[in-house]
């Protein structure tokens, strides 16, 4: 029969997502929580220690008229698994990490707990979107493109207006937009193509370089400027070096001050906990909000691939009339691409 330890381990198994602040290392957060989660779970009530039979020298009488020895069977508790000699019932909890924070950044880690390990390594196969803030600053330029950095040049930044950050923005969003279907392991001519594309769900199959899906600016004051940006298969340090590309395409230099991941694939910054809430109960409490979540949902591909193929055995004809027009609409955009 299985301890409550033992039930209150198995039902934390699962994903959850956390805050993790600036200036700490990844590692530092995994190994708090699961400090906190060990003393939750040892925490449970104790079972008593099962007992055994001894047999024991009969208590009173008179020794020393007694002839021989009277023993007598009793039940006594085994010491040797008591808690006190044993220990906590738990001393490590397999906590995994998802897509890493370098310690200069912040923001939803994901992490998962026992068994629900091996559903970080589909995390990181199927290459979900991930959002950041990006805090930037023009008229300099440091060693590793951060504000820590050691800096290596000073230069103007008058000359930018909103307008010119907006077009090298969206001269970087186009570039990565053909690579984004370069590496899309999906036929452009295809009705499923289209459909994928139309919903928002095209994206590289695999490890693939890191390219940048969305890229916008929310708030330009000079020097100051703030950049959210959507993107696959990328690490901080890149996202660094592209504000850095942005400050040198505007003919001066810009540094990266802060990075913020907002989004973790399915999750958000309202779902992750902060540093008060890396509890027991707040950590299954959010790893069952997401096994609600994920309940009922199929995987858009396939429902996208099931409707194409079902409205191509329906209506044949209607298919290949839309085949011919959507190599007609693809054919004008190449030709559009090739203009600019």
């Amino acid at each position: 029969m299985a301890t409550p330890a033992v039930r209150l381990v198995r039902r934390l198994e699962g994903l959850f997502c956390v805050y993790k602040p600036p200036g700490v290392h990844w590692k530092l957060v995994r190994d708090t929580i699961e400090t906190n989660l060990l003393k939750g779970v040892n925490a449970t009530p104790v079972q008593p220690p099962p007992h055994e039979v001894r047999f024991l020298l009969q208590s009173g009488g008179d020794t020393e008229a007694a002839t021989g020895l009277t023993l007598t069977a009793s039940s006594v508790p085994m010491l040797s698994k008591h808690p006190l000699v044993t220990g906590p019932e738990f001393q490590h909890i397999k906590i995994g990490v998802g897509h890493r924070l370098d310690v200069s950044s912040s923001g939803v880690l994901v992490l998962g707990v026992g068994n629900a390990n091996k559903a970080l390594n589909g995390l990181h196969t199927t290459a979900v979107t991930r959002d950041y803030t990006l805090q930037c600053e023009f008229g300099t330029a440091t060693a590793d493109f951060s504000d820590t950095g050691r800096v290596v040049e000073r230069s103007t930044f008058g000359h930018i207006t909103l307008d010119k950050l907006e077009r090298v923005l969206a001269m970087l969003q186009g570039v990565n937009q053909k690579a984004l279907l370069m590496y899309s392991n999906v036929d452009m001519s295809s009705q499923e193509a289209y459909e994928m594309a139309a919903r928002g769900l095209l994206g590289p199959e695999g490890k693939t370089v890191p390219i940048l899906t969305g890229l916008r600016c929310t708030h330009f004051q000079p020097p100051n400027f703030t950049l959210e940006v959507q993107c696959v298969n990328e690490t901080q340090k890149y996202l660094r070096k592209v504000v850095h590309e942005i400050g040198l395409e505007l003919r001066s230099t810009a540094m990266c001050k802060g990075v913020r991941r907002t989004r973790d694939g399915p999750f958000t910054l309202q779902d992750a906990l902060t540093r008060q809430h890396w509890t027991v109960s707040d950590v299954m409490e959010a790893i069952g909000q997401y096994r609600t979540s994920k309940k009922g949902e199929k995987n858009p591909k396939t429902q996208i691939r099931d409707s194409a193929l079902e409205s191509q055995e329906n209506n044949p004809t209607a298919a290949s009339q839309q085949n011919e027009t959507r190599n007609d609409t693809v054919s004008e955009t190449r030709i559009t691409e090739q203009r600019y």
